[in-house]
């Protein structure tokens, strides 16, 4: 890890290098609604695509991403790109997101920090971040903003949305506010409904960052490099990142060990570190040159805000106009999103009399596991895929 002092923001800015990125602006002459009543202008997209789309744009797929990915879906790091592709496991030709037959679409969310417009993104009116005057946003206007993307791409209809966790979220909000422009959905580790317990995950994180004196309601981006609110983000980026794995794994690889050696007299002290608590800086300190912390609360913010069911009469109602095939896929050791949320989400689309089928990865890697251990459903997902393209 590096020794220089952590930035204020990991967030990209313009005049960055953009990597693979490419940008979307709209909402020039008219404003962007969002659910809170707040409004936007000038805002920007920032997505990837690999693969070529077919003269009748039948073979698009578009890839949702989780809470701190991005649009960098597939690919390496490089200039623009702090890491690898977030599922370069899964895309790519002859992979099972295939982009030799496939033009795929991957776009940063509605308040991420890797291009699309967010806090850290310069305000129309003055040029300055917005910190503290981003609006809530939630998992639908993040997919208004994708369906603005796809009108700018000449995507009448995706041949599936595919997404896990948050990305999960917006797949299953494509399907049930565009339905005519869904083919069919791929839900991956993820749920209909946000619960008591993943808000209160969430709701955690969030007082981590605001009780950083450092964070300044959110406006601390004119700071200098190490002022800035990384530890409230590191705190929150290792509350959540306990979540993402399970006991056996953090028992396997850590036990009861002490990180180092300890000092003579000192192995009941009060601040020496075991193993697992060395490894949760590490991924605190990461997200931090990395990520965005007001991003990190407006996404996370989106995740608990998500209810299919809000304002459409009842769940059942709002399932019910899921038509297309639907595969959903949990995993066995998923702690934060459990694998009932997914077979109810097969559940719910199959007693439609629609097609829908339901996998489970066995892993015992937790959450993360299909972003690890995707080779699990990747014959399934390429099966999947392939009965999707023929129904144009």
């Amino acid at each position: 890890m590096s020794s220089d002092p952590l930035p204020v923001t990991g967030a990209w800015r313009p005049g960055d290098a953009p990597g693979g990125r490419r940008f979307f602006t709209f909402a020039t002459d008219r404003r962007f609604a969002l659910d809170s009543g707040a409004t936007l202008r000038d805002v920007v997209v920032a997505y990837e695509t690999w693969g070529s789309l077919d003269a009748d744009a039948g073979n698009a797929v578009l890839l949702c991403h989780a809470w701190t990915g991005d649009s960098h879906a597939s690919g390496p790091a490089g200039r623009g790109h702090a890491e690898p592709g977030w599922w370069s496991s899964m895309v790519g030709p002859g992979l099972p997101i295939d982009t030799d037959r496939y033009h795929v679409v991957c776009a940063n969310v509605l308040g991420g920090c890797q291009g699309s417009t967010g806090p850290a993104s310069p305000h129309p009116d003055d040029g300055r971040p917005y910190g503290s005057r981003f609006p809530v946003v939630t998992i639908r206007d993040m997919v208004r903003a994708q369906s603005r993307l796809a009108d700018h791409l000449g995507i009448a209809g995706w041949m599936s949305v595919i997404g896990g966790s948050m990305g999960g979220m917006q797949a299953l909000e494509w399907a049930v506010m565009h339905p005519r422009r869904v083919r069919s959905l791929v839900a991956i580790a993820t749920c209909m409904q946000a619960t008591a317990q993943q808000i209160a995950w969430g709701g955690i994180g969030r007082q981590a960052v605001r009780l950083d004196p450092k964070w300044d309601g959110g406006d601390y981006y004119d700071r200098a490099p190490g002022d800035g609110p990384a530890e409230g983000l590191a705190i929150a980026r290792q509350i959540a990142q306990v979540t993402f794995r399970s006991d056996n794994v953090f028992t396997d690889r850590f036990g009861r060990d002490f990180s180092g050696r300890a000092e003579a007299g000192d192995i009941l002290g009060m601040w020496q570190q075991y193993e697992v608590e060395r490894y949760l800086r590490h991924h605190g300190d990461k997200i931090v040159r990395r990520f965005d912390a007001n991003s990190y609360l407006a996404i996370g913010k989106a995740m608990d805000l998500h209810d299919v069911a809000r304002g459409r009469g009842s769940l059942e109602r709002a399932m019910a106009r899921i038509q297309v095939p639907t595969m959903a896929v949990g995993i066995w050791s998923d702690m934060l999103y459990p694998a009932y949320q997914q077979r109810a989400i097969a559940d719910e689309v199959g007693r439609n009399g629609v097609a829908s089928e339901y996998h489970e990865i066995d892993s015992p890697h937790g959450h993360d596991a299909f972003l690890i251990d995707g080779d699990q459903i990747a014959d399934r997902l390429d099966g999947f895929l392939a009965e999707a393209s023929k129904l144009r």
